[in-house]
């Protein structure tokens, strides 16, 4: 179906928005009136505008305070209502949002707002304009879309006929298979946008909250199959009102509205992208560094090896069981040290994920190959964190240059680590008994206006599960975090975020290492000068109010920074080394099931962390 994007969605000029929306690929816009009034550029200049970059205009909004006024009140709504269908014909608009009227002057009369709309409808008419009448959530009188239904279907009009918004359907709570009893040709307009779940006045609530289908809590895939099944055949259209959206660059924030609208065809059934491929496991995770020497020492007091070099670039592999590091010192790109800047996702099909990322808009990324380099797609995730589609390893997909393809093979996949060259070291897969170890998961800082967008790229792109958000306090602020894993748990990403822009709590990443037995390790990472972040008292004071511990137990987290956590499913042991640039290691073990990250040891862990540093995230 076709796509349109409100400009109020997006910020700017009117100009950088409609630039923004057809770069991003959308049929059409819907023009607010206000970023109409505050352009320099004349409805007929609008008009050429939108047609030179490919853009309908398929909805100009809103009219308010319209229906069911006083006779003297309405005829002066009728003299605005003809000067802006005039407007419109300039602009090269055929309909108009009319929304329920909010007017203190308004009487809770059905059929006078019956008749005051047939003939707004009747003016329209003669202008070339449909009405499209939208109940507002908040509406004086009409606040449901079923009323306003009935009082279109009373006035019975061939010009007026209803919008529909999710978000003023959902947020009340009503029902929303009701839309189906709506013929498709009366369902004039349809305005989709998502909101997370709040308890708040619903006016606030829309006026800053809203964010695109698939990023907030509403089922909005499941109302726009009512209105597929009344025969709406008009476009999907987004109209999102939202105060981290009003301060983002407007490009981005269309590709990500698209990305929502072209997953959730995907969900109704209206596109058939590529298919899913979501990750079977964490390949690597690739730290680039100006130095590579102080994360070099972390990771081998952690036990890692340095088990192989890159053949023509400054990668060193670094590995311990099944996780995989590796150390780039290529040129330093930031100041701030140590980052996480590439991530190799373990898929059934590469090639597969790669496509359907592609359509999903996230953008590829341009290698440089040398001859012989395994053919490794990569895109960029909103944050800029580069992934990388990684054929699986294991006995029936053989290691190393034996066991792979070089470029060209239409047979086999490349395997990624045919590129190194090894360094005679070998992996350590056990110590004392504990078993190998793996990337039980990353944490990945996100910009702050970009925190919903990289859960939905997460979601639609790799077939990740979202997690319920998270706000964790911080000694400085709030950090919103949000996990996005497989169902197996083999890939687990959590996503974390200050609370506004100027906020670095949440810059810092790290990647958590499993292993069967924490105590063992953080003693062997500190027994080889690796320094452990040390935990106040008072934590574990706490500790023995909340659980009951075997003899001695308590006093060995105390000793080595051990913190603790259960639920439901099992238990949760974990401590974290220092920070190295912007990235440390946290070494965790899972037992019984638990399926949380110790989001309740979180507050704890950051003014651990500000304490040893005066941590600020760089």
């Amino acid at each position: 179906m076709r796509t349109s994007i409100a400009t109020v969605s997006l910020s700017g000029s009117l100009t950088e928005k409609l630039t923004a929306a057809s770069l991003a690929g959308f049929d059409g816009v819907e023009i607010f009136e206000n970023d109409l009034l505050a352009s320099p550029l004349t409805p007929e200049e609008i008009r050429a505008r939108c047609a030179d970059l490919g853009l309908t205009i398929d909805l100009y909004q809103p009219l308010r305070d319209i229906e069911a006024l006083p006779e003297d009140e309405f005829a002066r709504a009728l003299r605005r209502a003809r000067h802006k269908f005039e407007l419109m014909r300039r602009l090269g608009a055929d309909t108009v949002l009319v929304c329920s009227s909010v007017s203190p002057y308004a009487v809770d009369d059905d059929a006078l707002a019956a008749e005051q709309l047939s003939r707004l409808a009747g003016l329209a008419e003669e202008h070339g304009v449909r009405v499209a009448y939208e109940a507002l959530a908040w509406g004086r009188h009409v606040s449901t879309y079923d009323h306003a239904w009935r009082v279109v279907e009373a006035a019975g009009h061939p010009a007026l006929g209803t919008c529909l918004d999710s978000f003023h359907i959902l947020s009340r709570g009503s029902d929303p298979k009701g839309i189906e009893d709506i013929p498709g040709e009366k369902i004039f307009f349809l305005q989709l946008a998502d909101a997370p779940l709040l308890a708040m006045d619903v006016l606030q609530w829309s006026r800053h909250y809203r964010c695109f289908p698939g990023q907030g809590g509403f089922d909005v895939a499941g109302l726009l199959r009512h209105v597929l099944r009344a025969g709406y055949r008009g476009p999907l259209s987004l109209e999102v009102f939202n105060d981290v959206f009003r301060q983002s660059e407007a490009g981005p924030t269309a590709v990500d509205a698209r990305r929502s609208l072209l997953t959730l065809q995907e969900t109704v059934g209206l596109a058939t992208p590529p298919a899913s491929a979501p990750p079977t496991g964490i390949a690597f995770a690739e730290l680039v560094t100006p130095d590579a020497a102080p994360v070099a020492a972390v990771l081998g007091a952690l036990g890692f090896a340095r088990t192989a070099r890159h053949r023509g670039k400054p990668v060193d592999l670094w590995q311990r069981g099944e996780a995989r590091v590796l150390v780039n010192t290529g040129p330093a790109e930031r100041r701030d040290g140590t980052r996480l800047a590439a991530v190799g996702l373990e898929s059934p099909d590469p090639a597969g994920a790669a496509r359907r990322a592609e359509a999903l808009l996230a953008p590829v990324l341009p290698r440089r190959r040398a001859p012989g380099d395994a053919p490794l797609e990569a895109v960029a995730a909103p944050d800029g964190t580069e992934l990388f589609f990684c054929a699986p390893q294991g006995p029936e997909h053989p290691e190393g240059p034996e066991g792979s393809e070089l470029p060209g093979s239409p047979d086999r996949q490349a395997d990624w680590r045919a590129d190194f060259e090894d360094t005679g070291t070998d992996a350590v897969d056990a110590v004392d008994g504990a078993a190998a170890w793996r990337v039980d998961h990353l944490s990945l800082a996100q910009p702050w206006h970009q925190f919903d967008e990289a859960t939905l790229f997460h979601r639609g792109v790799l077939g990740l599960r979202p997690q319920e958000s998270v706000d964790v306090a911080d000694p400085y602020g709030l950090l919103r975090s949000r996990a996005v894993t497989t169902d197996d748990g083999a890939v687990r990403i959590v996503l974390t975020v200050g609370a506004a822009p100027t906020d670095d709590t949440a810059h810092a990443q790290h990647i958590a290492l499993a292993t069967d037995d924490v105590v063992g390790a953080a003693r062997r990472f500190r027994a080889a000068g690796g320094p452990l972040l040390p935990i106040p008292a008072n934590y574990y004071d706490d500790l023995a109010a909340r659980f009951e511990f075997a003899d001695g137990e308590l006093e060995t987290y105390r000793e080595l920074g051990i913190l603790y956590d259960r639920d439901a499913h099992g238990t949760f042991r974990h401590c974290y080394t220092h920070i190295v640039g912007r990235v440390f290691f946290e070494l965790v073990q899972r037992d019984g099931g638990y399926r949380g990250y110790g989001a309740a040891n979180a507050p704890v862990r950051l003014a651990a962390q500000h304490a040893v540093r005066g941590f600020t995230g760089g």
